[in-house]
């Protein structure tokens, strides 16, 4: 106890040190940089900005009541971290929920940590900690990557070094982003989860993952049960194997009817089906006209 009261006064200390205009702090090799920089310290809240490149955007409030509470009775446990923009005005780097649900309980001061950073730091180190630290959702994740690709133009693999994260752990949260925007938002609001989402990502159509994305909702899909209906639309969009083709059928000519009737002198019928088959009839009437009827074709 009497260690926190020690902490707890020092960071009161700094705090004023922070205060004297004598003493404004701008850089790591100004005079007292290292009394400041890294260190905890008691910040006015009204002092603390939000920080424009905070990934969270979604707070449940419910949970923002319970960590609240919590404050109340024992007070900011884990400091927040900001950094300097000019004389006693700081920037939030991580640690949104927290300043908020100080503010709720009514404090006017959090214990801080001081980082002196540009915004491109700044931006990475927002995204590094929240995701370390925070259950933020795959939407808030994802679009976080994104903007480190188009605001820091880091490439997947550096962003792999970056925040810990494999690349392929990294590559399937930003293919959440193609999905239609209902279905990004049944995602953070918690409706379907990121499994679901990104068995959807396979179907190109946005209409259709909606369509599948309503079924998912409405009848309580699993994410086995969705992959196997994305499974089954897209074999039905494969070809068909094509049968035997069809031969055309062909008009036979009375003309060429004739030529077998004159051959043989008897009348023969000839009949050709759909599919270009057919077959010819030789009547006879005895066994002389059967006979006289082979001699003709064996000559």
């Amino acid at each position: 106890m009497a260690q926190a009261i020690k902490k707890q006064a020092l960071g009161r200390g700094l705090s004023a040190l922070l205060k004297d205009p004598e003493n404004d702090i701008k850089s790591v090799n100004d005079k007292n940089a290292d009394k400041v920089v890294g260190n905890i310290i008691e910040l006015e809240i009204e002092a603390i900005e939000i920080n424009p490149f905070q990934p969270r955007s979604n707070f449940n409030e419910e949970s923002l009541r319970e960590l609240a509470t919590s404050i109340k009775e024992l007070g900011v446990i884990q400091p927040i971290t900001v950094r300097k923009l000019d004389f006693n005005k700081y920037q939030l780097i991580s640690g949104e929920r927290r300043l908020r649900a100080s503010t709720l309980v009514g404090l006017t001061t959090v214990p801080a940590y001081i980082r002196i950073a540009n915004d491109n730091e700044s931006l990475v180190m927002a995204l590094v900690e929240n995701i370390q630290r925070h259950d933020l959702d795959p939407i808030e994740i994802a679009l976080s990557y994104q903007r480190l690709i188009d605001e820091i133009q880091l490439t997947q693999e550096q962003m792999s070094d970056r925040v810990g994260k494999k690349r392929s752990t990294i590559a399937n949260y930003l293919r959440l982003l193609k999905l239609d925007p209902i279905i990004q938002t049944g995602i953070r609001d918690g409706f379907i989860s990121m499994g679901h989402g990104r068995a959807i990502i396979n179907i190109e159509d946005q209409d259709i993952q909606t369509d599948i994305y309503q079924k998912i909702v409405s009848q309580n899909l699993s994410v086995r049960d969705t992959e196997a209906l994305v499974k089954k639309y897209q074999e039905s969009l494969k070809p068909k194997p094509a049968g035997n083709p069809k031969t055309a059928s062909f008009e036979i000519a009375e003309a060429q009817k004739s030529t077998f009737t004159n051959y043989f002198g008897t009348k023969v019928e000839v009949k050709v089906a759909g599919n270009g088959k057919g077959k010819i009839t030789i009547p006879f009437h005895s066994e002389e006209d059967f006979n006289r009827i082979i001699k003709l074709i064996n000559e």
